[in-house]
């Protein structure tokens, strides 16, 4: 990492601030310096609340000074997804469809809990429109790029996330996760994005993709994703799925390692046509497993039924998105979600529980996967970057714009912890991001063994240009 604090991972600058190396306004002048330098490139941010954030920042280092921080995350720059309601701020959903003219009063859980534990709050990221997209750009707001190369989307659709990590605009952010969206854009900027167990962290005011949606962090390292999941996750009665069971540890055991650790590794999960380049890198993985001292077996996983599942299970979410929004929703721009919402009005309720019966069938069969496994790998996409101003990049399925995200759908439908770490690079500089999925609880062991793969893979370190 450079000397620029923005570049200093969350780890570091919790050590810092301990030593008193340097303080937390320090800390976010640097990330605001950079938000000020890049924000017109990238567009990754729709809210940045200098002047809340440096109260907040001022609040910090006096306790740091007095050696009395709250928590875990005290003084660490970090923005929030928008589609998470945070009190004071909008919170749009990427749509006009939204009145900007709040009140905004409300706050969900993970955002209560990250103040709880001193985050600086520097405001909020990009979305698609209701994130029903898998790229970033939307009518309200525009194009969000990616930092690596300004001309690829940074993915979607926590893409306004990933790029603000990415770039060092913050530390840390929050994402949601209900067909990829933490994952994919992770992949494209080569972070790191962890997907909790379904219910880990708490949604609540409740997300319109109910029985979906997974609120975790992006990070730029494997320890900071752990440390910003800890304060996020843990029962809360107001959301009716949440686990009922407080946070585990998820960091005593981060260093362990994987040896003795049984891995499968599937090249595409039955999902259809990997790019040669992906596909080589990420083969190129499992050999950082094997020396690590783990035992990684090829297998034939086929979890091709999650596509038509989770086509079956969202559509009439997307309906009833638009119905909601009443005149207001003539006002939707998106025309992935638009589509979506054509299709779930007329729907049956036979197709919806036909989806959830692939969900109950998926479930099972990861259950008896992890009998053999205890984890499992595969590439996060099919595909590197593409271009902006495109829902696929070339080539790929026409009828299915999110088709390139298929490896990540199954695990939003079966509910089990998966992250995205970066493994490496194309020819063309993409980067490429590698999926490691956990059995349902075992979120420490997810990253665990993200964070020896972190370590032992020289390749994925790289920071993306100024």
């Amino acid at each position: 990492m450079g000397t620029d604090l923005a570049d200093k991972s969350a780890s570091q600058l919790i050590n810092g601030y301990r030593a008193r190396r340097f303080t937390p306004l320090e800390a976010l002048d640097a990330v605001l310096a950079r938000i000020q330098a890049l924000e017109p490139v990238l567009n990754a941010f729709c809210v940045v609340d200098a002047r809340r954030a440096r109260r907040a920042a001022r609040e910090s280092t006096a306790r740091w000074f007095q050696g009395r921080p709250v928590g875990s995350i005290d003084g660490v720059p970090m923005a929030i997804k928008d589609v998470t309601e945070t009190k004071g701020w909008p919170t749009l959903n990427g749509s006009r469809a939204i009145d900007a003219a709040g009140p905004w009063r409300e706050e969900a859980v993970a955002v209560e809990r990250l103040r709880r534990h001193g985050a600086v709050l520097v405001g909020k990221t990009q979305t698609p429109e209701f994130a029903w997209r898998s790229i970033t750009e939307s009518e309200l707001h525009g194009i969000t790029r990616n930092p690596w190369n300004p001309e690829w989307t940074p993915g979607g659709s926590s893409g306004g996330a990933a790029a603000a990590v990415c770039a060092g605009m913050v530390a840390l952010a929050t994402g949601t996760d209900s067909g990829g969206s933490i994952r994919a854009p992770a992949s494209f900027c080569s972070i790191v994005g962890m997907k909790p167990t379904f219910g880990r962290v708490p949604v609540w005011p409740p997300s319109p993709l109910m029985m979906l949606e997974h609120c975790g962090p992006l990070a730029r390292s494997v320890r900071d994703a752990a440390l910003a999941l800890g304060p996020m996750a843990g029962f809360d009665p107001r959301d009716g799925y949440a686990l009922p069971e407080p946070a585990p540890d998820l960091l005593s055991g981060l260093e362990r390692g994987v040896r003795g650790m049984r891995i499968g590794f599937s090249p595409d999960l039955g999902m259809g046509p990997v790019e040669p380049e992906v596909r080589r890198i990420v083969n190129g993985s499992k050999a950082v497993f094997t020396d690590l001292g783990a035992r990684v077996t090829r297998v034939k996983l086929d979890l091709s039924a999650a596509g038509p599942a989770i086509d079956a299970i969202c559509n009439p979410l997307a309906a009833r998105i638009r119905r909601e929004l009443g005149r207001r929703g003539s006002r939707l721009s998106n025309p992935v979600l638009i589509e979506a919402a054509e299709s779930g009005a007329t729907q049956d309720a036979l197709t919806f529980l036909d989806g959830e019966a692939v969900r109950c069938r998926l479930r099972a069969q990861m259950a008896a996967f992890h009998t053999r496994y205890d984890l499992l790998i595969a590439p996060t996409v099919l595909v590197a970057p593409f271009a902006v101003g495109r829902d696929r990049p070339p080539g790929r399925d026409p009828r299915r714009a999110s088709e390139f995200m298929a490896t990540t759908a199954p695990f939003d439908l079966t509910g089990q912890p998966a992250i995205s770490v970066p493994c490496g690079f194309t020819r063309a500089g993409g980067p490429v991001g590698l999926q490691i999925v956990g059995p349902l609880g075992r979120d420490a062991l997810v990253l665990r063994a993200a964070r020896a793969f972190e370590k032992g893979n020289s390749v994925g370190r790289r920071r993306p240009p100024r």
